[in-house]
Formats: C-alpha cells, sequence, structure tokens
C-alpha cells in the first residue's frame, strides 16, 4: 500500500478506534499530508533513518510563503510527533517500516505554564453573578473547572445523570477512551447543587444555554453548552476582572494540578486525576513547583536571618 491510503486509514483509526477529537485529526492530517508532500507517494517500507534526517532538514528551513517566518522548534516537534504516531499504528498492523522509537524529537525550551496566582484564582471564582441563572451556571462551571481540572470538552459533554452529587464524584470518559474517577470539592458540590435547584427543565445535558431559542426536541442536546462556549465564558470574566493572566479553562487544569503538587500530592496520582496517558505530560508541572517551593525557602529563610 501506499503512503496516501495508509494516513486516510490512520486517520479513520483515530476517529473511529481511538475517539480522537476533530481538532486532533485536522492537526495529524496537516502534519502528515506534509510528509507526504516532502517524500511522494511511497511505500511505507521506504522510509529510513536517512529518509527521516532528510526531513527534519527540510522542516527547520522550511520557512512561511507570506511571512517568510520559519517554524518554530516546537511546531517542527508536532510534525515528527505525528509521524511517529502514524509509524506506531503501522507497527500495530504489522506493516514494514521505520520503527517509530527511531523518530527522535528536537530539543526545546520548556513553554512557562499559565498559572493563576491564589488572588487571581479567588477573583475569578467570585466573578459570577449569582443572582442571575447564567451567573449560576457559570460560577458551577468555574468551580467544576478548578476542582477536578477536567478538560474543557469533558467538562461541556457531562449530562445531569452522570455526577453523584451525594457521593461527590463522578466517571468521565478522557482522550483516547480512557475512564477515570473524578472527585468533586466540598465547594465545586455546593455550586453545582445550588445551579441544579434553579433548572426547572428536565434537559440532559448538565449544562446548558440561557439565551436563544429554547429546542425541546429529545432529551436537550441543542441546549448543550459547547466546548467554545465554555471557553468564550472563562475569557468573558477574565477580560472584565482585568488579569495579568489570559486565563482559559486550560489554566484552570494547570492551576488544579499544580495545587495539587504544591500540597503534596505525589505525580502518578495527578496524573491519574488528570487523564494523561504518559506521566512525561504530568511531569512538566514539577517545574512549576519546583519554583514554587524554591521562592517559599527563599522567603522564609530570609525572614529568619538575624
Amino acid at each position: 500500500m501506499l503512503l496516501s491510503v495508509l494516513i486516510t486509514d490512520f486517520l479513520e483509526y483515530l476517529e473511529l478506534e481511538r475517539n480522537v477529537s476533530q481538532l486532533t485529526i485536522r492537526n495529524y492530517d496537516h502534519y502528515l499530508k506534509r510528509f507526504l508532500q516532502f517524500t511522494g507517494n511511497i511505500g511505507p517500507e521506504a522510509i529510513d533513518l536517512n529518509l527521516i534526517r532528510k526531513y527534519r532538514l527540510y522542516l527547520s528551513r522550511w520557512s512561511d510563503p507570506k511571512t517568510k517566518k520559519p517554524l518554530k522548534r516546537i511546531t517542527q516537534n508536532y510534525f515528527m510527533i505525528a509521524l511517529r504516531a502514524f509509524l506506531r499504528y503501522l507497527a500495530r498492523q504489522d506493516i514494514q517500516t521505520l520503527s517509530p522509537e527511531k523518530v527522535e524529537l528536537g530539543e526545546t525550551e520548556a513553554r512557562p505554564l499559565k498559572i493563576l496566582d491564589d488572588t487571581g484564582l479567588k477573583s475569578l471564582l467570585e466573578a459570577p453573578d449569582i443572582t442571575d441563572k447564567a451567573g449560576m451556571r457559570d460560577k458551577a462551571i468555574l468551580e467544576l473547572l478548578f476542582s477536578t481540572g477536567l478538560r474543557v470538552s469533558e467538562a461541556a459533554s457531562l449530562n445531569r445523570d452522570s455526577i453523584n452529587l451525594n457521593r461527590r464524584e463522578f466517571s468521565i470518559i478522557g482522550k483516547g477512551s480512557k475512564e477515570r474517577i473524578v472527585f468533586l470539592s466540598d465547594s465545586a458540590c455546593e455550586w453545582l447543587n445550588r445551579y441544579l435547584d434553579i433548572r426547572k427543565d428536565t434537559f440532559k445535558p448538565l449544562f446548558i444555554r440561557f439565551q436563544g431559542r429554547v429546542d425541546p426536541a429529545g432529551d436537550g442536546g441543542a441546549m448543550r453548552l459547547t466546548p467554545r462556549s465554555i471557553e468564550r465564558t472563562v475569557e468573558k470574566y477574565v477580560k472584565a476582572l482585568g488579569l495579568s493572566v489570559k486565563a482559559t479553562p486550560h489554566t484552570l487544569r494547570h492551576s488544579f494540578a499544580t495545587d495539587l503538587l504544591i500540597n503534596g500530592a505525589d505525580i502518578r496520582s495527578v496524573q491519574e486525576m488528570l487523564g494523561h496517558t504518559n506521566i512525561a505530560t504530568t511531569q512538566i508541572y514539577t517545574h512549576v513547583t519546583n519554583k514554587h517551593l524554591k521562592d517559599v525557602h527563599k522567603i522564609f529563610h530570609s525572614g529568619n536571618k538575624g
């Protein structure tokens, strides 16, 4: 088989078997089409280390035709990560090709994580007007995101009957169809209860819109907030408060993880709570927590001199 056919098979596999988001599939499609453009429609057995070296050289020298800007090192790595995933898929299909472990990534500088400090986080959580039902919903969303570290797509997918408020837990299926148990804080549980108490509808989705035409068809799926709607909700409060950090739902996920680590949680537990398949993904938070602990150490000792 030729690369063009195998790439299509791989993208369909991601969608049907791995339940990968459409955004991720579009990104992989973009990255792998660039590889196909570079190699031509060759067979998978023609992929070797020499070809990979030439491809990496091609990416490092590539520049945008309009802006003339080169690809950042981290973007070059995205192309290689997609290629490695594709090769891993071919190996699973017993198709002869280069081993994915032989595709190395370039060294990049760690990007600083956007984390809200305690003051900014408190301001954001208290920003919604809870005398308004949309504000009550937004308050519940913010508390849930910080309490659980959910991805925005996971929060948007929740249904009312999926959360056990008495036991303060629920299960969620995250990336790669991986299921995990999520626990709610007392505060998140309280605000979810208060939000659901003002709901007079029987719609299935946990978070619904209160503006626009009411669509009562079926279980109210048309009323569900989309991930983008939740992102815009967070953006609205961040802008209104004028926070120095351009916080997003993912910022609350970062804040959740670093808060756990600073308070003594072990890295494996945090990996499980975030639903990370690879612990290397979770380890990005140790840079932030190590810096925090160093800062605390300096403050403590400077205050105890003499």
